[in-house]
């Protein structure tokens, strides 16, 4: 576990922040914990979360482990992009209220140009999704940003 504020790892803020704590962490693999609470941004009517929602959670904890790895580094902490997820499969159609999800992430790829492939889960009891996110992490990524694009116009 850390003790750094996730408002400080992730890009998100206020109600867009969707995990509830950072387990543990290492070099390849994040673990953290989303609790499923009534009255979320994404919330069904009878509270629970659709299933389709486990994929930002699990791009809010390969954020999470970029974020402490900068924090840890002294670095600060840049902005990512999930640039899309390959064979996500989930058992269930939504996650139910009260619901204790881990979501697990391994780095499997990271080149040197910021792109990277994370295998991420999520589990809980009669709970278990899967999915292949495909992430970019630009150096520099506030610039990237600003940079005109081809046809001369800004973003």
């Amino acid at each position: 576990m850390t003790d750094w504020p996730l408002a400080e790892l992730l890009p998100h803020a206020g109600d867009m922040i969707l995990i509830d704590r950072i387990l543990d962490f290492d070099d390849e693999q994040i673990h953290t914990l989303a609790t499923v609470r009534p009255g979320g941004l994404f919330s069904r009517d009878d509270g629970g979360l659709p299933a389709w929602v486990g994929i930002e959670l699990m791009a809010q904890s390969v954020a999470a482990f970029a974020g402490c790895h900068a924090r840890r580094r002294g670095d600060a902490v840049e902005l990512g992009f999930l640039l899309g997820t390959r064979k996500f499969e989930c058992n269930v159609e939504y996650f139910p209220v009260g619901a204790e999800l881990t979501i697990h992430g391994v780095r499997s790829l990271e080149d040197d140009n910021g792109m990277g492939v994370f295998e991420c889960h999520i589990r809980a009891p009669g709970i278990h999704a899967t999915a292949r996110l495909n992430v970019f992490r630009p150096p520099q990524a506030a610039q990237y940003l600003n940079e005109p694009s081809a046809t001369g116009n800004q973003p």
